[in-house]
């Protein structure tokens, strides 16, 4: 059955309307998998181990910490940076602390500048890989183990990179199902 003018366009759009629905909800997982396998935007990398191979150059990393502006925790780097060679693995901490009187749940986003070094800051390990819920006046270290590529001295954009910043950007996120029970516990108690 061939469709006619008015039908063909019906169908038309529908198909269109339906292709830039899937395209819209593709596109966030896309652009995630594209800036984690190029390090666009500053996006790290996540590896099993450190390299072999460990050079003579040395780069500076530097620790940078924000929040987000309805973030209660307080949240530094415990030191601000450290001169390492590319190859060597690095750990370093991040301090955070919970003024309040509830347990707060936090998701850190993350990035490395200058962005053509953000493919070469391979992550290890990392506090950022798992939301982190902290209790009442509850204060952390939260580590982070990492390595700086050694291909990154064979790439023309990043192979004059002699400082690297990691920051770090911690949200509140909703407690976990049982943080929360707990949470609502504690309030019906006090009232």
């Amino acid at each position: 059955m061939a469709l006619t003018g008015p039908q063909k366009t019906v169908a038309q759009t529908v198909g269109v309307v339906v292709l830039m629905g899937s395209l819209a909800w593709a596109a966030v997982p896309f652009y995630d998998w594209f800036c984690r396998v190029t390090g666009f935007g500053g996006t790290t990398g996540v590896a099993e181990q450190a390299p072999d191979e460990v050079l003579d150059r040395v780069v500076t990393v530097r620790f940078d910490a924000s929040k987000a502006k309805d973030m209660p925790w307080e949240f530094k780097p415990v030191e601000r940076e450290m001169k390492m060679r590319i190859g060597e693995t690095g750990l370093a901490f991040y301090e955070a602390y919970n003024p309040t009187d509830k347990p707060i749940a936090g998701q850190a986003s993350y990035n490395v500048t200058p962005y053509s070094a953000g493919g070469y800051f391979e992550k290890i390990a990392c506090f950022c890989f798992e939301e982190q819920v902290l209790q009442p006046g509850e204060r952390v270290e939260m580590p982070v183990t990492f390595f700086v590529d050694p291909e990154i001295v064979e790439d023309p954009e990043a192979q004059y990179v002699h400082t690297i910043t990691l920051s770090y950007t911690f949200y509140e996120i909703d407690l976990p199902e049982g943080y929360a029970a707990l949470d609502v516990q504690a309030e019906t108690h006090k009232n």
